[in-house]
Protein backbone atom coordinates (compact mmCIF):
# COMPACT_ATOMS: atom_id res chain seq x y z
CA UNK A 1 0.00 0.00 0.00
CA UNK A 2 1.20 3.70 -0.93
CA UNK A 3 2.04 5.78 2.29
CA UNK A 4 3.63 9.31 2.79
CA UNK A 5 7.36 9.11 4.32
CA UNK A 6 8.96 11.18 6.48
CA UNK A 7 9.90 14.60 4.01
CA UNK A 8 7.78 13.83 1.85
CA UNK A 9 5.67 16.26 0.09
CA UNK A 10 1.65 15.79 0.71
CA UNK A 11 -0.06 15.72 -1.95
CA UNK A 12 -2.32 18.51 -3.12
CA UNK A 13 -5.75 16.80 -3.55
CA UNK A 14 -8.51 18.69 -4.44
CA UNK A 15 -10.94 17.39 -1.92
CA UNK A 16 -15.00 17.43 -0.88
CA UNK A 17 -15.02 18.41 2.69
CA UNK A 18 -17.74 20.20 5.43
CA UNK A 19 -16.05 23.37 4.52
CA UNK A 20 -16.55 23.16 0.63
CA UNK A 21 -13.95 21.81 -2.02
CA UNK A 22 -10.55 22.55 -0.98
CA UNK A 23 -6.99 21.64 -2.61
CA UNK A 24 -4.71 20.92 0.57
CA UNK A 25 -1.83 23.18 -0.33
CA UNK A 26 -4.49 25.94 -0.52
CA UNK A 27 -6.42 25.30 2.48
CA UNK A 28 -2.99 24.58 4.67
CA UNK A 29 -1.51 27.63 3.15
CA UNK A 30 1.28 28.73 5.12
CA UNK A 31 0.48 27.50 8.48
CA UNK A 32 2.20 23.95 9.99
CA UNK A 33 -0.85 21.56 9.03
CA UNK A 34 -2.33 18.52 10.90
CA UNK A 35 -4.42 15.76 8.56
CA UNK A 36 -5.82 13.09 10.81
CA UNK A 37 -8.04 10.49 9.64
CA UNK A 38 -10.76 8.36 11.85
CA UNK A 39 -12.33 5.06 11.20
CA UNK A 40 -16.10 5.87 10.39
CA UNK A 41 -18.92 8.59 11.31
CA UNK A 42 -21.48 7.85 14.47
CA UNK A 43 -19.22 5.63 16.53
CA UNK A 44 -18.20 5.96 19.92
CA UNK A 45 -14.23 6.47 19.88
CA UNK A 46 -14.17 8.69 16.83
CA UNK A 47 -16.75 11.02 19.04
CA UNK A 48 -14.71 11.94 21.98
CA UNK A 49 -11.70 12.42 19.44
CA UNK A 50 -13.23 15.14 17.10
CA UNK A 51 -14.77 16.47 20.51
CA UNK A 52 -11.24 16.62 21.93
CA UNK A 53 -9.48 18.33 18.91
CA UNK A 54 -12.30 20.60 18.90
CA UNK A 55 -11.37 21.73 22.70
CA UNK A 56 -8.10 22.10 21.81
CA UNK A 57 -8.11 24.39 18.20
CA UNK A 58 -7.83 27.05 19.79
CA UNK A 59 -4.28 26.02 21.03
CA UNK A 60 -3.64 24.63 17.99
CA UNK A 61 -4.57 28.18 15.96
CA UNK A 62 -2.32 29.90 18.39
CA UNK A 63 0.65 27.85 17.29
CA UNK A 64 -0.39 28.80 13.52
CA UNK A 65 -1.65 25.16 12.81
CA UNK A 66 -4.50 24.15 10.86
CA UNK A 67 -6.44 21.46 11.12
CA UNK A 68 -8.88 18.78 8.97
CA UNK A 69 -10.27 15.71 9.88
CA UNK A 70 -11.03 12.55 6.96
CA UNK A 71 -13.35 10.00 6.91
CA UNK A 72 -15.03 7.66 4.30
CA UNK A 73 -18.32 9.04 5.21
CA UNK A 74 -20.17 11.27 2.73
CA UNK A 75 -20.96 14.87 3.82
CA UNK A 76 -24.12 14.50 4.80
CA UNK A 77 -23.28 12.34 7.67
CA UNK A 78 -20.14 14.27 8.84
CA UNK A 79 -22.75 17.01 8.93
CA UNK A 80 -25.28 15.13 11.12
CA UNK A 81 -22.28 13.79 13.19
CA UNK A 82 -20.88 16.93 13.77
CA UNK A 83 -23.91 18.17 15.89
CA UNK A 84 -23.44 14.58 17.94
CA UNK A 85 -19.57 15.30 18.56
CA UNK A 86 -20.47 18.97 20.01
CA UNK A 87 -23.54 17.76 22.11
CA UNK A 88 -21.34 15.03 23.93
CA UNK A 89 -18.39 17.43 23.76
CA UNK A 90 -19.77 20.73 25.24
CA UNK A 91 -22.14 21.20 28.44
CA UNK A 92 -23.87 24.40 26.17
CA UNK A 93 -24.71 24.22 22.43
CA UNK A 94 -21.23 25.28 20.07
CA UNK A 95 -23.55 25.50 17.16
CA UNK A 96 -23.73 23.00 14.62
CA UNK A 97 -20.54 22.90 12.90
CA UNK A 98 -17.08 21.91 14.45
CA UNK A 99 -13.98 24.73 14.14
CA UNK A 100 -12.49 22.61 11.59
CA UNK A 101 -13.57 20.84 7.89
CA UNK A 102 -14.01 17.09 7.65
CA UNK A 103 -13.41 15.60 4.25
CA UNK A 104 -15.37 13.10 2.43
CA UNK A 105 -13.38 10.49 0.83
CA UNK A 106 -16.05 7.90 0.39
CA UNK A 107 -13.59 6.56 -2.92
CA UNK A 108 -10.55 6.21 -0.22
CA UNK A 109 -8.15 7.90 -2.63
CA UNK A 110 -6.55 10.23 -0.21
CA UNK A 111 -6.59 7.43 1.99
CA UNK A 112 -4.89 4.80 0.11
CA UNK A 113 -2.17 7.59 -1.18
CA UNK A 114 -1.14 8.15 2.17
CA UNK A 115 -1.92 4.43 3.58
CA UNK A 116 -4.49 4.96 6.26
CA UNK A 117 -6.43 1.95 5.40
CA UNK A 118 -7.47 -0.11 8.40
CA UNK A 119 -6.61 -4.05 7.27
CA UNK A 120 -8.70 -5.37 10.34
CA UNK A 121 -11.39 -2.87 10.21
CA UNK A 122 -14.41 -3.06 7.33
CA UNK A 123 -17.35 -1.48 6.66
CA UNK A 124 -20.75 -3.48 5.91
CA UNK A 125 -19.39 -4.01 2.32
CA UNK A 126 -16.71 -5.86 3.25
CA UNK A 127 -14.20 -2.63 2.90
CA UNK A 128 -11.38 -1.35 4.33
CA UNK A 129 -11.90 1.54 6.40
CA UNK A 130 -9.50 4.38 7.83
CA UNK A 131 -7.28 3.76 10.52
CA UNK A 132 -6.69 7.17 13.19
CA UNK A 133 -3.90 8.62 11.54
CA UNK A 134 -2.25 11.26 12.50
CA UNK A 135 -0.01 13.62 9.59
CA UNK A 136 1.86 17.04 10.72
CA UNK A 137 3.25 18.91 7.87
CA UNK A 138 5.31 22.29 8.03
CA UNK A 139 4.44 25.29 6.22
CA UNK A 140 7.00 23.54 3.22
CA UNK A 141 4.46 21.02 3.03
CA UNK A 142 6.56 18.25 3.34
CA UNK A 143 5.52 15.70 6.09
CA UNK A 144 7.07 16.00 9.63
CA UNK A 145 5.84 13.38 12.23
CA UNK A 146 3.11 11.00 11.38
CA UNK A 147 1.18 8.51 14.17
CA UNK A 148 -0.42 5.44 12.93
CA UNK A 149 -3.24 3.65 15.67
CA UNK A 150 -5.74 0.86 15.34
CA UNK A 151 -9.60 1.58 15.45
CA UNK A 152 -9.73 0.33 19.02
CA UNK A 153 -7.20 3.01 20.87
CA UNK A 154 -8.29 7.23 21.24
CA UNK A 155 -5.37 9.06 20.18
CA UNK A 156 -4.19 12.04 22.64
CA UNK A 157 -4.45 15.09 21.36
CA UNK A 158 -2.58 16.39 24.22
CA UNK A 159 0.29 14.99 23.18
CA UNK A 160 0.07 16.02 19.35
CA UNK A 161 -0.02 19.23 20.86
CA UNK A 162 2.99 19.01 22.43
CA UNK A 163 4.72 17.16 19.40
CA UNK A 164 3.90 20.62 17.98
CA UNK A 165 5.98 22.67 20.39
CA UNK A 166 8.35 20.46 19.95
CA UNK A 167 8.66 20.03 16.01
CA UNK A 168 8.58 23.83 15.93
CA UNK A 169 11.12 24.63 18.47
CA UNK A 170 13.31 22.29 16.43
CA UNK A 171 12.58 23.33 13.39
CA UNK A 172 14.07 27.24 14.86
CA UNK A 173 16.49 26.25 17.00
CA UNK A 174 19.54 23.65 16.65
CA UNK A 175 18.02 21.76 19.51
CA UNK A 176 16.35 18.05 20.56
CA UNK A 177 13.58 17.48 22.53
CA UNK A 178 14.00 14.90 25.44
CA UNK A 179 11.49 12.52 26.30
CA UNK A 180 8.20 14.23 28.44
CA UNK A 181 9.65 17.92 27.28
CA UNK A 182 6.83 20.22 28.00
CA UNK A 183 7.91 23.58 27.10
CA UNK A 184 10.18 26.03 29.33
CA UNK A 185 11.88 22.99 30.29
CA UNK A 186 15.50 22.07 29.57
CA UNK A 187 16.54 20.74 25.71
CA UNK A 188 19.38 18.71 24.68
CA UNK A 189 22.09 20.02 22.56
CA UNK A 190 22.78 17.50 18.95
CA UNK A 191 25.56 15.41 19.78
CA UNK A 192 27.48 16.23 16.89
CA UNK A 193 27.83 19.62 17.76
CA UNK A 194 31.19 20.82 18.84
CA UNK A 195 31.55 22.28 22.45
CA UNK A 196 33.01 25.60 21.19
CA UNK A 197 30.15 25.68 18.63
CA UNK A 198 27.92 25.01 21.50
CA UNK A 199 28.83 27.30 23.60
CA UNK A 200 28.04 30.18 21.41
CA UNK A 201 25.08 29.02 20.54
CA UNK A 202 23.92 28.81 23.59
CA UNK A 203 25.54 31.77 26.21
CA UNK A 204 22.75 30.93 28.64
CA UNK A 205 25.04 27.62 29.86
CA UNK A 206 25.83 23.72 28.40
CA UNK A 207 25.71 21.23 31.12
CA UNK A 208 26.84 17.63 30.63
CA UNK A 209 26.30 14.85 32.73
CA UNK A 210 28.94 12.58 33.53
CA UNK A 211 28.19 9.30 32.40
CA UNK A 212 30.60 6.07 33.08
CA UNK A 213 31.18 5.94 28.73
CA UNK A 214 33.13 8.72 29.67
CA UNK A 215 31.39 10.53 26.11
CA UNK A 216 29.77 13.86 27.04
CA UNK A 217 27.14 13.45 24.71
CA UNK A 218 24.35 13.85 27.71
CA UNK A 219 24.20 17.61 27.24
CA UNK A 220 21.39 20.03 28.40
CA UNK A 221 20.62 24.12 27.97
CA UNK A 222 17.56 25.92 28.06
CA UNK A 223 14.72 26.20 26.25
CA UNK A 224 16.30 29.11 23.78
CA UNK A 225 12.23 30.23 23.15
CA UNK A 226 11.82 30.76 27.37
CA UNK A 227 15.33 30.78 28.33
CA UNK A 228 14.35 30.49 32.24
CA UNK A 229 16.75 28.21 33.08
CA UNK A 230 16.06 24.38 33.89
CA UNK A 231 16.62 21.48 35.85
CA UNK A 232 17.43 18.55 33.77
CA UNK A 233 14.67 15.62 33.70
CA UNK A 234 15.29 12.81 36.24
CA UNK A 235 16.09 9.44 34.71
CA UNK A 236 15.82 6.19 36.33
CA UNK A 237 17.46 6.08 38.93
CA UNK A 238 16.74 9.26 39.46
CA UNK A 239 20.17 11.54 38.54
CA UNK A 240 21.74 13.54 41.12
CA UNK A 241 20.22 17.75 41.59
CA UNK A 242 23.63 18.95 40.07
CA UNK A 243 25.40 18.96 37.21
CA UNK A 244 29.60 17.88 36.52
Amino acid sequence: MPGLLLGDELPNFEVESTAGTVKLHEYFGDSWGILFSHPRDYTPVCTTELGRVARLSGEFSKRNVKLIALSVDNLEDHHGWSKDILAYNYEKSEGNELPYPIIADSKRELAVTLGMLDPVEKDKDGMPVTARSVFIVGPDKKLKLSLLYPHTTGRSFDEILRVVDSLQLTAQKRVATPTEWMPGGCVMVPPNMPEDEAAALFPIGVFSKELPSGRKYLRYTPDPLDRKGCEPPPAEPELPTSLE
